[in-house]
């Protein structure tokens, strides 16, 4: 067996009865043309040929991975070259980690159970920590080109709309830039990419079981059928089977006492790129513009008893909202008397647990560290796992190993980020007359004094490079 030809695994190894719908023409097995038996001295043209063949089917196999001009690829360029890798769910983390791995030769199937990638979703903020993975994936400029770039973030006194603190982003260019950006605009890009890299998206797929094991994991399909794959990465949210196959029954999340509505609002004329915090009484409310600065996403949050279920997907009437934020000044009357649709979630604690992995399967962003929206990190800790998960492949043989570098790397940051996330709401929902007054002088006679420094607060954050020896 020629050297290339030795890590071109299939992706799933099929155990079948009959062959059923979900999985034809879900992982096409290469036909590799054999070298006959019966002429063993007549080595020259017939073989010839069939190794060309053979080479050219195993690039069919893993397309779109850049291969260099002589017949196997260079190893140091692709160390993943042929490793078979499947991905559940095709969201900002699952689409970032299949670009990042196929870019490394390997080759990738996610399965996504949606029919389309439609656009659902809203605005999110992608601070330079996560521009950096994108810029690293060759992504920057495409999401320059469709999300502006934050200039500021202000903080304002809920009832006139009084400015607070301002913390100027300027500098956040030289890190990576700080995007604001639709999240259906992202996750394009990102498919559009993964796919020109070889990478096999299949949409419609719905997985009803996954038992993780030492050799595989094994993934059961809605229609019937099953299959064994070597190495499976759950991408698929706070709620997937990816996480219970790994914890078994998690912790119950605890309800915070807030919820969150979110909605695009249109708006007449283009605004300027500016993230804006009205803080009120146990409530705020963020806007931000997006795309051509027409449209501005809004995040409103209430503290309440009232229980709300958990994912953004749970419609709610606008005029909930309205009455829920009728005390709020400045910009947020005319903001609100826009909306027309409105999404209402509940927002809950998760405990980061201690296992990230079993066998070969493994858990990034929200399928192992739901966050709060407090710090807008959700996906950018999902785009760092991301890329710190193929490193950690690429530099280790042994996967076992690989899975454990990777938590090691991803652990104690990403409860850092949490804790954080959970931590910061307190500071927008400030009761007491006197105690707020006082913050809110503090924070202004700051912002004077020291400008800068307050943002300089999360130089953890957002200086941190996962794109730099993160392995």
């Amino acid at each position: 067996m020629w050297p290339f030809l030795a890590r071109a695994a299939l992706p799933l190894r099929y155990v079948r009865r009959a062959r059923p719908a979900t999985m034809r023409g879900l992982f096409p097995v290469p036909q590799i043309p054999q070298i006959r038996r019966d002429a063993p001295r007549a080595l020259s043209q017939d073989v010839l040929a069939l190794r060309g063949a053979a080479e050219e089917k195993v690039k069919t196999m893993v397309s779109g991975l850049n291969y260099l001009d002589g017949p196997v690829a260079d190893r140091a360029a692709k160390p993943l070259l042929g490793r078979a890798i499947t991905i559940l769910g095709a969201g900002i983390g699952g689409l970032t980690a299949a670009l990042a791995l196929a870019r490394r030769g390997a080759q990738v199937t996610v399965l996504e159970q949606a029919e389309a990638l439609r656009e659902v979703g809203a605005g999110i903020q992608v601070s330079p920590n996560a521009m950096r993975v994108l810029w690293a994936l060759g992504l920057g400029e495409a999401i320059g080109a469709c999300a502006p770039a934050a200039a500021s973030v202000t903080l304002r006194d809920y009832a006139g709309g009084r400015e607070v603190a301002h913390l100027d982003l300027a500098g956040m260019a030289e890190l990576g830039g700080y995007r604001l950006v639709h999240r259906a605009d992202l996750v394009a890009e990102l498919a559009q990419a993964a796919q020109a890299a070889g990478v096999r998206l299949r949409l419609g797929v719905t997985v009803s079981a996954v038992q993780a094991g030492a050799a595989g994991v094994r993934l059961d399909f809605a229609d019937g059928g099953y299959a064994t794959a070597p190495l499976v990465i759950g991408a698929d949210g706070v709620r997937g089977l990816a996480r219970s196959a790994i914890s078994g029954r998690a912790p119950e999340p605890a309800f915070t006492g807030q919820v969150a509505w979110r909605a695009l609002v249109p708006l007449p004329t283009p605004v300027e790129p500016r993230v804006q915090v009205m803080m009120g009484k146990g409530q705020h409310l963020v806007c931000y513009p997006l795309r051509d600065r027409r449209v501005m996403n809004l995040v409103a949050v209430q503290e309440r008893a009232d229980w709300a279920p958990e994912g953004w997907h749970h419609e709610d009437d606008p005029d909930n909202l309205r009455a829920a934020f009728a005390d709020f000044g400045g910009p947020v009357p005319d903001l609100l008397a826009r909306v027309k649709q409105v999404n209402l979630w509940g927002l809950f604690r998760h405990e980061v647990p201690d296992q990230w992995a079993r066998g070969r399967l493994v858990l990034l962003g929200d399928a192992v560290h739901p966050t709060l929206p407090f710090l807008a990190q959700g996906a950018c800790m999902a785009m760092e796992d991301a890329w710190v998960l193929a490193e950690c492949l690429s530099a280790r043989e042994d996967i076992s190993a690989a899975l454990t570098a990777y938590q090691s790397a991803r652990l104690a940051r990403c409860r850092r980020i949490v804790a954080a996330a959970n931590s910061n709401a307190w500071a927008y929902h400030l009761r007491m007359p006197g105690f707020r007054q006082a913050a809110h002088l503090a924070l202004r006679l700051g912002d004077s004094l020291a400008p800068g420094a307050a943002l300089r607060r999360f130089d953890w954050l957002y200086r941190h490079d996962v794109t730099v020896g993160s392995a």
